[in-house]
């Protein structure tokens, strides 16, 4: 369902936009146009005063799975938020061991406290953190956006199936360019 509207008070979150994770191959859209969305979406929230919430990931959730990690030490400036985003002082910024946004991080504190009601998500990847997110969002109240175009996965055939099967059971869904002309 393309996006009707915007709470007064909706807050973009942007998922795992580093430098580690925006350098791994992607589909089927390349990181540099996720990025480049990205960072319009956080002008424009910034330009209504409206939060931007900047998510990076440091670690992994503990447990055994069939994928194991890879073994090597990624390097020292992984999880560095790409410089793209300009990051602000008034920038929220979220730092996460799992998949997911909400768990185990302050970011539902951090909404609440600013009366949001509504976020808009996009990042890398489609399928990891920002269907975890928007997963945990929903369970939380949040009347969820996904900017379909500012996101993209390290699979092409999980993140269709993220925008296809499982994102409009949770909020709509839209362009960059759709949710831009809705803050206007």
């Amino acid at each position: 369902m393309p996006a009707t509207t915007l709470d007064p008070t909706t807050a973009l979150v942007l998922i795992d936009l580093q430098k580690g994770i925006a350098a791994l191959p992607t589909a089927p859209l390349p990181s540099a146009e996720v990025i480049e969305r990205g960072a319009r979406l956080a002008a424009a929230f910034r330009a209504r005063a409206l939060p931007v919430v900047l998510v990076n990931v440091t670690g992994v959730a503990p447990g055994r799975t069939e994928a194991p990690l890879r073994g090597d030490t990624p390097p020292a400036d992984w999880a560095e938020l790409v410089p793209e985003l300009d990051r602000q002082p008034g920038d929220i910024v979220v730092t996460k061991q799992h998949w997911g946004a909400f768990h185990g991080t302050n970011l539902d504190l951090e909404l609440r406290r600013r009366g949001v009601t509504q976020i808009v998500l996009g990042g890398i990847a489609t399928s990891f953190g920002v269907e975890s997110t928007a997963r945990a969002a929903h369970e939380h109240g949040y009347h969820v956006t996904l900017a379909t175009d500012a996101m993209t996965d390290l699979d092409e055939t999980s993140h269709r199936n993220s925008l296809e099967k499982i994102f409009p059971r949770l909020g709509e869904t839209d362009t960059t360019e759709a949710i831009l002309s809705l803050l206007a």
